[in-house]
């Protein structure tokens, strides 16, 4: 346990399951006191995220909230007041590609959930907590982007690709507006992570592919994601400001 850690609030968006379950986890066993437990639809999840945090000697507390519209970002944020005043570190990790559709699949009412879900909810949330780790002087903000973002993403995913390149733009802005005031804001960018995601968007034979062409030679796992998380919330990475860190094992390089 650092003892950096010690008296911290951290919420977790889309932590009842894959990168956001391993992240909350992993920072209750860095030493944060108390982990928001945040999820849309799987409760179940959440509530075993939550004992492992208990577990790990952290309070867990379960947030629900749908952030895939508009309406539901607000009531989440409504939710989320009481305890926002409080929030050291936040991560914007909720998000999904919801389905595969192509130019001529897309409608209006899926284009608007894919953004709203992981662009809009990553921006209103970081207003709602922001405000108040800039008046106690310190904070940090890490945001969820893709390896998507950055090539496009494959066939059907185009949408969410340019969302999650938009959360990497955001990045950038918010660090250069809170830096001044101490709150540290960058994102990090998955590749291929072996997780619930992509057993739901994903075959197996797209996955052996990507093991085939990575240079590692391996899919990430949600731990690897989590871990870099954590180590950007450490004051290790005190003078890390703004930057999207990619974590595919050398398949950017490919």
């Amino acid at each position: 346990m650092s003892h950096e850690f010690q008296g911290k609030t951290a919420l977790v968006t889309g932590a009842s399951r894959g990168i956001g379950a391993a992240t909350a986890i992993a920072l209750a066993q860095a030493g944060c006191a108390r982990i928001l437990v945040h999820y849309g639809s799987y409760k179940a999840g959440a509530e075993e995220v939550a004992a492992a945090v208990r577990a790990a000697g952290a309070e867990a507390i379960v947030l629900p909230g749908e952030l895939a519209t508009e309406d539901g970002i607000q009531t989440f944020l409504t939710t989320l007041a009481p305890f926002a005043t409080s929030i050291d570190i936040l991560v914007n990790n909720a998000g999904s590609l919801l389905q595969r559709a192509k130019l001529a699949e897309t409608t209006f009412d899926l284009y608007n959930r894919v953004m709203d879900l992981n662009a809009k909810s990553t921006w209103f949330i970081a207003q709602a907590v922001a405000s108040h780790m800039t008046t106690r002087g310190g904070g940090v903000i890490v945001n969820l982007s893709s390896i998507a973002a950055r090539n496009g993403g494959g066939p059907g995913a185009t949408l969410y690709a340019s969302s999650k390149a938009a959360v990497a733009c955001m990045t950038k802005g918010m660090a250069k507006e809170l830096a001044p005031f101490g709150v540290r804001v960058n994102a990090i960018s998955p590749g291929t992570v072996d997780n619930d995601f992509h057993a739901k968007f994903s075959t197996r034979e797209i996955l052996d592919n990507v093991v085939k062409l990575t240079p590692q030679g391996r899919l990430s796992s949600n731990e690897d994601m989590a871990a870099v998380v954590v180590f950007l919330c450490s004051d290790s990475a005190a003078n890390i400001i703004g930057q999207t860190i990619e974590i595919n094992g050398g398949m950017w390089m490919v």
